[in-house]
């Protein structure tokens, strides 16, 4: 019988609104090889490795009547030129460019009747540069049967394959009539008896496991929002009624300068316990203050934004390829607080809170499961945020460090590589960090009438870095 939906995956699917797009996605960006990259090269290598993970080539069918989760189906008309798209910017292309491209294009919903999933060469770049843009919708990220698209796309070794190996053949297995998915949900329902009750409460119980099937007990994590829930989210112009057209910016900075501040600002008898994601969300509430004053919103000393932080965290891993720990915890960014380093020392404190109360889960054991790769952990990520309540929390940040050595797609180098971490109901702003072969980018996803100043944020972002390094406070 085919593979089922969870009950997570298929809330993904009921709950899209044409508001709230159900896809994550990714921006890397590539220097051009010396024999060039253009759309037939992007195909073979897809078609060489879409077979590793079959989801690639499956499509949701509804049950009758809808007695059951949908379930995965083989697309018998599979057409690989329809996923895998060719867009060009106008010169000079600019990043400027690139994301109002990326604005445009992330927000539109996968089409329910293919597999879910699209890629976008983008071409012009200045200095022959080109992007490949993915998106995948959540319901297909579960990080056992299939990962982000993009996974697929990248090597650690430059080189193309596809010369010398040929694509394995495929052959679609007859979809089953409406009939056989009947038989099939009754037989699951005498299989599972608690089907029914689970289809309802199932929702949360898989958002906070789903991807995490090395975490011994959920019961730390269940306690920790149980007592957030308790507190609700501080009032906060990021949370509004949103539209369904966005922004999108994107920020490259060095993973150096974090790892300086960290070193500079690591003092006392916690110095050990303050990490390279502690500045990055310090960094992402200086910002956010910053903002904030420019709005004119009252901030006071006592301000808080809320931010759901499911999150890497960086390690002394020599490789540079894995975090030490993945956690999922709600944090309350201090932007009323108006010293630098006491905002990261402040944000330091709480993270490591909530890491003595045994929420985090080992990152290389994760990796082992399905070779994950950092969109992979922002769609997990995301998958949790927006299994959320809204009253929960402010913004969601999605911080992935990725390996730090080059990645390639056949022979060409990539460059930088920014999340596009979709907005929940009420979300006017996601904000996706991923560090890469020593650099960290970030990719601002905002609700386009909501946030018309999101570049204001962006350079607010990279303004609180350099006070960090400077020293200066408030």
């Amino acid at each position: 019988m085919p593979d089922r939906l969870t009950s997570l995956d298929a809330s993904f699917l009921y709950l899209e609104e044409s508001t709230t797009a159900m896809h994550v996605g990714s921006v890397m960006v590539f220097e051009p090889p010396r024999a060039g990259f253009d759309l037939d090269r992007l195909v073979r290598i897809i078609e060489h490795r879409i077979g590793a993970i079959p989801r690639f080539r499956q499509k949701v069918r509804d049950v009758p009547a809808r007695i059951a989760n949908p379930v995965w189906v083989d697309d018998e008309n599979f057409d690989l030129s329809y996923h895998v798209r060719r867009a060009a910017l106008p010169r000079p292309g600019t990043d400027r460019q690139l994301q109002d491209f990326v604005s445009r294009v992330q927000p539109r919903k996968l089409d329910r009747t293919r597999p879910l999933w699209e890629i976008y060469l983008v071409e012009g770049l200045e200095g022959g540069r080109f992007a490949l843009v993915t998106k995948t919708h959540h319901a297909l990220i579960d990080g056992v049967h299939a990962l982000d698209i993009a996974h697929l796309l990248v090597d650690a070794e430059p080189g193309d394959r596809t010369e010398t190996e040929e694509p394995g053949l495929w052959e679609p297995q007859r979809a089953p009539s409406g009939a056989e998915l009947v038989t099939g949900a009754l037989l699951d329902v005498v299989r599972r008896p608690t089907q029914v009750i689970d289809l309802v409460r199932g929702g949360l119980n898989d958002a906070l496991n789903v991807g995490l099937q090395a975490v011994e007990s959920a019961g730390a994590v269940l306690g920790a929002l149980a007592r957030t829930a308790a507190r609700p989210a501080p009032d906060s112009p990021l949370n509004t009624a949103i539209g369904s057209a966005r922004r999108w910016a994107m920020i490259a900075s060095d993973l150096e300068d974090y790892r300086t501040v960290r070193t500079r600002l690591a003092k006392g008898p916690y110095a050990e316990d303050v990490t390279v994601n502690d500045v990055i969300l310090a960094t992402i509430a200086g910002g956010l203050r910053t903002w904030l004053l420019g709005r004119g919103e009252p901030v006071g000393r006592r301000s808080v934004v809320r931010a759901m932080v499911p999150v890497s965290v960086y390690g002394d891993d020599p490789t540079g390829l894995y975090a030490n720990e993945v956690m999922a915890c709600v944090v309350d960014l201090p932007v009323g607080e108006p010293g630098a380093s006491m905002r990261l020392h402040q944000i330091a404190f709480a993270m490591r809170q909530q890491m003595e109360v045994g929420q985090a889960v080992g990152a290389r054991s994760l990796a082992n499961l399905a070779g994950f790769a950092p969109p992979t952990l922002h769609a997990l990520g995301a998958r949790l945020g927006s299994a959320m309540s809204r009253r929960l929390y402010n913004v969601m940040v999605t911080n992935v460090p990725g390996p730090q050595m080059p990645l390639y797609a056949g022979e060409a180098k990539m460059v930088s590589t920014y999340p596009v971490t979709p907005l929940a109901k009420g979300q006017a702003l996601a904000v996706g960090v991923t560090s890469y072969n020593g650099g960290v980018f970030y990719g601002l996803n905002a609700d386009r009438d909501a946030m018309p100043d999101v570049d204001v944020l962006g350079e607010s972002i990279v303004d609180a870095l350099a006070e960090l390094a400077s020293g200066r406070e408030g």
